[in-house]
């Protein structure tokens, strides 16, 4: 069996508020194998953001250890772990974070020219396509509806061919109509790029569609047999 792509042992995260610490996450133990679709599920608060950034290192954890790929993530400095998630990691937010002053093509291409591609704005454009915004091109977010911005996002986070799909909560601000097309155009992301996906979502048929799901609770995977008898 092969080593899983990630891998988090006794992972904790606390953070120091004004009225103390406050403890988010508490020893979360759990592998994810390569290829595999995992869907964080629970209710709000109970930490399913924090343990995706966590993997994506964009929260250092406090306590344990966290491993991408084979690579420590809890011994990476800020730099280090920017470098990593551009070269092995896509992230989609329920908040598209695409910059207002770049039309979509730059949005997408940008990322790629950091990371020393040649071939930035070919592939950039090559991924407006697969998402049906090849058209839209030169417009810039201000000029797209929500949908059409999770899709460029979507393509900012498939060009560079990442190893790791994260998503948190991808359909979260869109209506129904648009969050079925952005599940559809995830999992063909993930499957044309052969990409573990990992997403954090409220929606139950997205859910459905993991391979398998992991609920929280409290900071905390919950015991699915416990679960159960308090239902």
């Amino acid at each position: 069996m092969s080593d899983p792509i990630l891998s988090l042992q006794d992972a904790a995260l606390a953070l120091n508020g004004n009225a103390g610490r406050i403890d988010i996450l508490h020893g979360i133990t759990l592998d994810v194998t390569r290829g595999e679709t995992l869907g964080l599920i629970g209710p709000s608060g109970s930490g399913k953001s924090s343990l995706l950034m966590l993997m994506g290192g964009l929260e250092q954890a406090t306590g344990g250890t966290i491993r991408a790929l084979g690579q420590d993530l809890t011994a990476m400095d800020e730099d280090t772990l920017a470098r990593f998630r551009r070269d092995h990691m896509g992230v989609v937010f329920q908040s598209f974070h695409l910059i207002p002053t770049m039309t979509a093509l730059e949005n997408v291409a940008t990322p790629l020219e950091l990371a020393g591609h040649r071939d930035a704005f070919a592939r950039a454009q090559a991924e407006l396509d697969a998402v049906g915004l090849g058209h839209r091109a030169d417009h810039y977010p201000a000029q797209m509806s929500g949908g059409e911005q999770q899709r460029v996002a979507l393509a900012r986070a498939s060009a560079p061919r990442p190893q790791i799909l994260l998503a948190d909560e991808p359909t979260g601000n869109l209506d129904a109509a648009n969050g079925a097309m952005i599940m559809d155009l995830l999992f063909d992301l993930r499957d044309r790029h052969g990409a573990t996906l990992v997403l954090v979502t409220h929606s139950n048929e997205l859910a459905r569609r993991c391979d398998r799901v992991i609920r929280l609770r409290d900071g905390r995977i919950a015991d699915p047999a416990r679960e159960r008898a308090a239902e």
